[in-house]
């Protein structure tokens, strides 16, 4: 997930617990505030009638203007000294003209005469319904919290892309960025401090590469000259003996050994140079390569090559597949390929190549699956070939990875399948 629209999730989540948690006590403390009122409506109204009634003066009436209703019960001093002087309640009260239950809040208190005389006196305000009022403050709450985190979300995402674009700006360098190509420049230099510290340590960081990168290819090229002159020096003075002087049985068993020896650390030496060289990212130069010819030629010299194994291959090709790459590259990794069939397969098996769905596949007949977790990496051997140098499929790995192809195998119904989905 993208790093701002992660932190504003994020605050997203912690704005919505507090609201939901304001707004818990929001709606209690209106409702207590409502209570306090009336009870207080309640105290005095109780007030008013008790006075009246020890002054033996009439009584408040219906119609007087008060929503409030009483009853006065005389009681015993057993059940006075047994209740509450002094409750409040919620209930439900009867209202006969609406033949209907209202809420309302009722006062409970006791109170005696000069002659010792307990009355029970019970006062009722109509209140408020708390379903409803639950309901409406759910409601306008709902909306208005969205609106805020709506806008909230907005606002918070504006400022953070606009606090961020040096970061992106640099994010985009390093994704531009290519081992020998050197590094762009960023037009806009930050204001902020850690912004500063992060432009300078990221020039920093690939000044060294750009250094350590040139050293390498410096030492690659070196190596392949210094390598290769004496190999093939030795090679041909192998072959000069081999072909010039008389020698016996043993020693010209020998020889070849040593003539194999040498071929075999020749090819070597060359697949390691090249495969250094695919992950040294130089071979930048691409074109559009159509691969169809290049898998036929392959394909008819390993033919040619192995044609005493008796081996059935089916090729399904269209007439052209177009790849975006570097021709030397994709070349070897079909021969790789190719080879790896040829080589593979047992005497008078079956392989099959060809192309769909955009993807290039090779199957050949085979006894037990792979060790797919081992078998790209370097000098792997699936057999023990004398002639194998364990790095063939790792090269062809290397150049998927560099090209970003998804290379994959399996073993499905005796056979074993390598695919290249470009």
């Amino acid at each position: 997930m993208n790093l701002i629209y992660r932190i504003a999730v994020r605050i997203l989540i912690v704005i919505s617990i507090l609201l939901l948690f304001w707004t818990g006590l929001f709606y209690y403390t209106m409702v207590d505030e409502i209570r306090d009122e009336a009870d207080d409506a309640l105290e005095d109204y109780a007030s008013l009638i008790i006075t009246r009634k020890l002054a033996g003066r009439d009584l408040p009436y219906e119609g007087d203007g008060s929503n409030n209703t009483f009853t006065i019960t005389p009681v015993d001093s057993l059940y006075a000294s047994t209740h509450s002087h002094y409750h409040f309640a919620d209930v439900d009260v009867y209202i006969p003209e609406k033949s209907e239950y209202e809420p309302a809040r009722v006062l409970t208190t006791i109170f005696s005469d000069e002659h010792g005389q307990f009355y029970e006196l019970r006062v009722a305000t109509p209140t408020f319904e708390k379903s409803d009022l639950f309901g409406s403050i759910l409601m306008w709450i709902v909306i208005l919290y969205v609106l805020l985190l709506l806008t909230g979300t907005i606002i918070t995402i504006a400022v953070f892309y606009s606090t961020m674009r040096p970061l992106y700006a640099l994010l985009n360098r390093i994704d531009e960025y290519i081992p020998g190509k050197g590094v762009k420049p960023i037009d806009v230099i930050p204001d902020v401090d850690e912004f500063r510290k992060l432009y300078k340590a990221f020039y920093g960081a690939m000044e060294r590469s750009e250094n350590l990168f040139a050293r390498q290819s410096q030492f690659i090229g070196d190596a392949s000259h210094e390598l290769q002159t004496p190999l093939a020096i030795i090679g041909n003075r192998v072959e000069w003996l081999l072909d010039s002087t008389s020698l016996s049985e043993q020693q010209a068993v020998e020889l070849y050994k040593i003539n194999s020896t040498l071929g075999r650390a020749i090819r070597l030496n060359k697949t390691l140079l090249l495969l250094t060289k695919i992950e040294n990212g130089q071979f930048p130069e691409t074109s559009q390569v159509d691969i169809v010819p290049l898998l036929h030629d392959h394909i008819e010299s390993c033919a040619e090559v192995y044609s005493s194994c008796q081996l059935d291959v089916t090729v399904s090709l269209p007439e052209s597949f177009v790849v975006q790459v570097n021709e030397s590259l994709i070349s070897t990794l079909i021969a790789n390929l190719v080879k790896n069939l040829y080589l593979h397969t047992p005497q008078g098996g079956k392989g099959n190549i060809y192309i769909k769905d955009n993807a290039l596949y090779f199957t050949n007949d085979g006894d037990s699956v792979l060790d797919s977790e081992r078998l790209f990496d370097r000098f792997y051997h699936s057999s023990k070939r004398a002639s194998s140098t364990g790095l063939g499929l790792a090269l062809v790995s290397s150049i998927c990875k560099y090209y970003e192809f998804k290379l994959s195998y399996d073993f499905l119904e005796g056979k074993h399948r390598f695919i290249i989905e470009f």
